[in-house]
């Protein structure tokens, strides 16, 4: 019998009638091979979760996978991202060259690729799709002339189903002639459940970092996943203050569909944000289309103040450098103050917002930018700390605060 019908007949016996359990596929396995897949799984559920390089990890569980005597010549670990500008993670390991790393952008065909693959058919079915390559049409999926090309016989795609909703995978290959054996596929099988709770574990915690991340921001998400979810905790910082935002919004907007508009202020935040983040900002907040973000201060504050005043300026050049209908305007203050973390909210439902008399200055600061006719205006406290040079527009008095504010227009 020739290998391929050896797979076969494995495949009827252990797989088509419904996936056999790990123990069981452990127990067929010689003692040498199942040594190294206890070795493997406890590698999996130990060191590999407290690990900080996942490419490390894959390396290290294909070198154990080819220690048990599997010919694996490459592999793949394929996980989905909750990310703002990704759609997943592929890791890429082959024997002599290592692992690396890639990200599949986020972007209106995003899903094409994943439509032909060997991934969308075992996550519809549930079960691994393997391949003899030599009896495999070129046009069955997008990678296959590819296999072939770098001297691949046989391949595996392993659907990983997480408790989250999310689908991975795993893929293996083999440049043998011979392919994988039955007892190849009884040690995959055996080994596999470790494998796939250590990546829904490492995919889950990834996701979980990222999401919050996304919408609280880096200081905030931290805090909240270090047990900071109480209402009433408050932390305080000192910190240059930016607050932007865009002139006549509603206007601009009362006649565009939500996605345009939507657009036009994803454009905006565009021309705000990377600099924020580029002078080591953070932006703590999107409030429609207003932008609250922070510098904190080392010392006396002189340095934040400076990294805010930077980047409002180049914030403000690529806002005039924007090419959108309608073109729109852009007002930034700046301050310098103290902020609070904190939550609010009631009972269950939280929001880890920043709040303080600072803050308040800053966003009505920024109000008079229309009124006055400035797309930069600083506090006093700001110029004294920043050295800022601008012309003094005398004490104003903003809306909510019994006292008034002297204010200064900046070059921008």
């Amino acid at each position: 019998m020739n290998e391929s019908a050896t797979l076969a007949a494995y495949q009827a016996e252990r797989v088509g009638s419904g996936m056999t359990r790990s123990s069981d596929e452990l127990a067929t396995l010689p003692q040498g091979m199942m040594i190294a897949a206890l070795d493997l799984m406890s590698y999996m559920l130990g060191d590999a979760l407290k690990a900080t390089d996942a490419d490390d990890v894959l390396t290290k569980m294909c070198d154990r996978i080819r220690r048990a005597g599997v010919p694996l010549d490459r592999a793949s670990s394929i996980v989905p991202l909750l990310h703002a500008e990704a759609v997943a993670s592929a890791r890429f390991w082959e024997r002599g060259v290592g692992a690396r790393s890639y990200l599949f952008p986020y972007s209106a065909e995003s899903g094409e690729g994943y439509s032909n693959s060997p991934a969308a058919d075992a996550h519809n079915s549930g079960e691994w799709v393997v391949m003899w390559l030599p009896d495999t049409p070129d046009d069955r999926y997008d990678i296959v002339p590819e296999l072939k090309e770098a001297g691949h016989t046989h391949y595996i795609m392993a659907p990983v189903f997480m408790r989250s909703g999310m689908s991975s995978t795993f893929s293996f290959a083999t440049c043998d002639p011979a392919g994988f054996s039955a007892r190849d596929f009884a040690f995959l099988r055996a080994v596999f459940p470790a494998l796939a709770a250590c990546q829904e574990i490492l995919t889950t915690n990834r996701a979980m970092h990222e999401v919050m991340r996304m919408y609280v921001g880096d200081e905030p998400h931290r805090r909240i996943l270090s047990g900071d979810v109480h209402r009433g905790e408050v932390m305080h910082i000192r910190s240059a203050i930016l607050f932007a935002d865009m002139r006549r919004f509603t206007e601009l907007t009362a006649d565009m569909s939500a996605e345009a508009a939507t657009g036009l202020l994803n454009t905006y935040y565009d021309c705000l944000v990377p600099p924020v983040e580029d002078a080591g900002g953070e932006v703590l907040k999107f409030m429609g289309d207003g932008i609250l973000a922070i510098f904190r201060a080392q010392e006396d504050g002189s340095a934040a103040c400076a990294a805010a005043l930077m980047a409002a300026r180049e914030g403000l050049a690529r806002v005039g450098q924007a090419e959108t209908v309608p073109a729109f305007e852009v007002g930034i203050a700046l301050h310098f103050g103290e902020v609070a973390y904190g939550n609010v909210g009631s009972g269950m439902r939280l929001d880890y917002t920043v709040i303080g008399r600072d803050v308040n200055v800053a966003a009505r600061v920024a109000g008079l930018c229309g009124s006055l006719g400035e797309p930069l205006l600083v506090s006093e406290a700001f110029v004294e700390l920043s050295g800022a040079k601008g012309r003094s527009l005398g004490r104003q008095t903003l809306k909510g605060l019994a006292t008034a504010q002297d204010v200064h227009a900046v070059s921008a």
